[in-house]
Parts: C-alpha cells; sequence; structure tokens
C-alpha cells in the first residue's frame, strides 16, 4: 500500500481515503465526521484540525490488497446465517450484523475463535444462547489495518464457509401450567406461579392455554398432567421438587413416562428446577425458589426451550460455571455473566 502524505492546507479537492472518526465525550458524540470519498472543501478544513487530521493520506493499494471496507462488504454474507441481516455499507470500517427476527441467538465457538485468530481481523459477537429482539445488534466486524492482503479475506472465507452466527426462531406457542401443594390446593397460600410465568411468557410471544392447582398427591398430579399435555406444546409445573418426602412432583412425571435429561441442576438459585420429554413435548419443573428471584436457572433455559433447542445432560454441566448468580443489589439479568457458558 501506497502512501502519499499532503498537508491538510493542500488537501483541498482531494478525497478522504477511509471514514474519519471523531470523539467528543463532553458532546456525548463518537461517529464518522467524514465518510470516504468525501471531497475536501474549504470549510472542512478546522473540523479537520480539530480531529487531529493536519495531514491526509492518499492510498493507493495493490493488485493484492483489499480495503478494509471492501473486505467487510466481502464477508459479511459469509459470516451471515438464517434470521441474521447486515449494513448495507460500513461504518468506520465495521459492518454490523443484527437479528431480523426475535430468537435465540446461536453461534459456532471454534471458528469464531479461528476466524480471529487471524491477527488482522475483529469479529466480536454476544452470548451464545442469548436472547435477542428485531434489529438488536448481535456482532460487527473490520479488519483492524486499513487495508490488508486479499488472501486474508480468502483464509476468512474459508473458515465461515458456514455461517457462523444465526438466530433460532421461537417455536413453541402454547403453555400449561399446574401448581402443586396442599396449601395452594386448600387456598391456605396465594398461587403465584401463574401470573410469574404468564409475565415471563408472554415475552417471548407464548400464551399460557390451561392452568390446573393440585395436591400433592402422585395419581393426582399424573392424571392432570395427561389432560394438559394434550393442549400445550409445554408443561412448566412447580412445587414439590425439593428434598422433603412429600415432594412427590417429578416422581409424579415419571410414572406418566416423562424422561427427565438429569434431576436438577447445577445452577444457584434453582438447582430444582429439572428439564425433560414427554415424547416430542417439553416438561419443565420450576422449583418455588425461581419465582423469589429476577434471574434464575428458569431463565438461563427458559428461551432455549421456547425455541426447543437440544440441551444436553452435558451441557447442563457446563453450566456450573457462571451459573452462581452474582445477586447483585440491582439486576440487568441477561446483560450479565450469570448463566453464560
Amino acid at each position: 500500500m501506497k502512501r502519499i502524505k499532503i498537508p491538510i492546507d493542500k488537501a483541498i479537492g482531494e478525497k478522504i481515503p477511509h471514514d474519519f472518526t471523531k470523539i467528543a465525550p463532553k458532546e456525548g458524540f463518537k461517529g464518522v465526521a467524514f465518510k470516504k470519498g468525501h471531497v475536501i472543501t474549504k470549510n472542512d478544513i478546522p473540523l479537520l484540525r480539530q480531529i487531529g487530521k493536519n495531514y491526509i493520506y492518499k492510498i493507493e493499494l495493490d493488485d493484492n490488497e483489499i480495503h478494509e471496507d471492501d473486505f467487510a462488504i466481502s464477508i459479511a454474507p459469509y459470516l451471515a446465517g438464517k434470521n441474521i441481516v447486515f449494513d448495507d455499507e460500513p461504518q468506520e470500517g465495521k459492518i454490523t450484523l443484527r437479528s431480523s427476527i426475535d430468537g435465540l441467538f446461536k453461534l459456532d465457538k471454534k471458528r469464531i475463535i479461528k476466524l480471529n485468530l487471524i491477527e488482522q481481523t475483529s469479529f466480536p459477537t454476544i452470548h451464545d444462547n442469548f436472547p435477542v429482539s428485531k434489529n438488536q445488534q448481535v456482532a460487527a466486524f473490520r479488519i483492524i489495518p486499513l487495508a490488508t492482503k486479499k488472501s486474508i479475506l480468502e483464509k476468512a472465507i474459508k473458515i465461515a464457509e458456514k455461517p457462523l452466527i444465526w438466530v433460532e426462531e421461537y417455536k413453541i406457542k402454547k403453555a400449561a401450567l399446574i401448581s402443586t401443594g396442599n396449601e395452594l390446593y386448600d387456598g391456605l397460600v396465594e398461587d403465584l406461579f401463574k401470573p410469574e410465568m404468564q409475565q415471563k411468557l408472554k415475552k417471548f410471544g407464548v400464551e399460557v392455554v390451561e392452568h390446573r392447582i393440585v395436591k400433592d398427591d402422585i395419581v393426582m398430579i399424573k392424571d392432570t398432567f395427561f389432560e394438559v399435555v394434550k393442549k400445550s406444546e409445554i408443561v412448566f409445573i412447580s412445587g414439590g421438587s425439593s428434598v422433603d418426602p412429600d415432594d412427590v412432583t417429578k416422581y409424579a412425571l415419571k410414572r406418566a413416562g416423562v424422561k427427565f435429561i438429569r434431576e436438577g441442576n447445577p445452577i444457584q438459585p434453582a438447582n430444582n428446577l429439572s428439564i425433560g420429554y414427554f415424547g416430542e413435548k417439553t416438561v419443565c419443573v420450576v422449583p418455588a425458589g425461581a419465582l423469589f428471584y429476577k434471574a434464575s436457572a428458569l431463565d438461563i433455559f427458559l428461551p432455549r426451550l421456547i425455541a426447543k433447542d437440544k440441551i444436553t445432560k452435558k451441557e447442563i454441566a457446563s453450566y456450573a460455571i457462571g451459573g452462581l448468580c452474582h445477586f447483585c443489589k440491582v439486576c440487568v439479568y441477561p446483560v450479565c455473566p450469570f448463566g453464560k457458558v
């Protein structure tokens, strides 16, 4: 790459070689002051000096080199999988990738690391299995130098022969709830499970189509489960999941034919949350403690359950790392390290 240095006073009529950034903390501004290709006028000189540009460098690339903007435009279609969109043109050499739907963000961790091992590339993303909204930014790509060899682009494209990021849609639309407990059935305690779950599920577009309150009775729980599972795609059951002899919920479900991936999980709070399957339908036992906290194992797994994402026993165990809540005074979940593998 050849650079021709031109004093700013003599640069009138020259083109800006790349996006020039202005950073003004007191103004609350960080962004593009001049776009690549802008033709410099006399009136531009004061602002150019203000952002530290005393010289303009006219750039001439070799045949085997590629500009940062062209690199970003070229690689973006390879990085983006289903339900991912990206900018038509870069800003400051960076192209932004966004979700086109409300859904569950997914990524290929090994290949993203491999791409970033190319020292001149920068491809940061949000965390895997993160619930995202339509138009939310999920990743950004740029090369760090102004230009690089075309062979670097070829290497990057080879790594991204299959998309590196994508978003799974939320597939489940109807849920059933069962609240267990003699104290609830007898009206001694108000049932908080239904309103809490309705609020959580509404965020993912899921309707609660059935809700039952039953005793801590194996036969009653089993029979009720058979009734509500026919009307829903997923069943959430609260209560009776701890260690007391009267806690018979999971036993009743196993009697009904539910196959649990693992009973309990290593995440705190909500160690006793258990995920299972009844044929093609998902079953989730929710401990009462999960309703007390803004973020628990329920909130970590819920977006994945609604997206019908496959969850393995080994994967549940991996949540032990990062699975201890910090119990912050002000909870900002899910934008926090809790549950991020």
